[in-house]
């Protein structure tokens, strides 16, 4: 990899939030954009700005799985301040709203199976080269279908147990002395 682009990379790894331009990044290299913007592509496999998002998107997985912070703030942590636009990357990243990922991960732990996909170093799967692993989550409608099936079977035991109490509680009740029941 171009030492160029290793060191856009490592400013990108550095700042998710975005606070630098791609002009400033092409002039941190004395590149042109355009011409930083081909470099990039041809050694990571995708524009710079791509590239950054897939980063944000990964942060905010690792948010996600690991803080209690609200959809919210996560998006402003990893530099978006639309909640609207960050809900929509994230499920066009990884196939489900932040919200939704967060409930299947909880549940995948909670059941000792779960993998957050990470590889130590907080970055997920990454090998190396930019390109990784995490857009295979968005093209798996089994995943989702899974996950909504799971989410009915919580909703389900969270519910039913509660409203047998109130089953039973209501039979025990003595409906007899109420005036305005008859």
């Amino acid at each position: 990899m171009d030492k160029r682009v290793e060191k856009i990379v490592e400013m990108m790894r550095a700042d998710v939030r975005g606070e630098l331009t791609l002009t400033e990044f092409a002039h941190s290299v004395n590149l042109s954009v355009w011409r930083l913007s081909h470099i990039f592509k041809s050694d990571v496999g995708m524009p710079p700005i791509k590239y950054l998002k897939l980063l944000r998107m990964e942060r905010a997985k690792g948010l996600l799985e690991s803080s209690f912070l609200s959809v919210k703030e996560i998006a402003f942590q990893v530099g978006l301040n639309d909640e609207s636009h960050f809900v929509r990357d994230f499920k066009s990243t990884y196939g489900h709203s932040p919200t939704t990922y967060r409930a299947q991960f909880k549940l995948n732990g909670a059941n000792g199976n779960g993998s957050n996909g990470n590889n130590g170093n907080g970055h997920g799967n990454d090998n190396g080269n930019g390109n990784d692993n995490l857009l295979d989550h968005a093209a798996n409608g089994q995943q989702a279908n899974k996950l909504r099936r799971q989410l009915a079977q919580l909703a389900k035991q969270s519910i039913l147990p509660s409203l047998h109490v109130l089953l039973y509680m209501a039979s025990l009740f003595d409906w007899s002395n109420l005036d305005w029941l008859s």
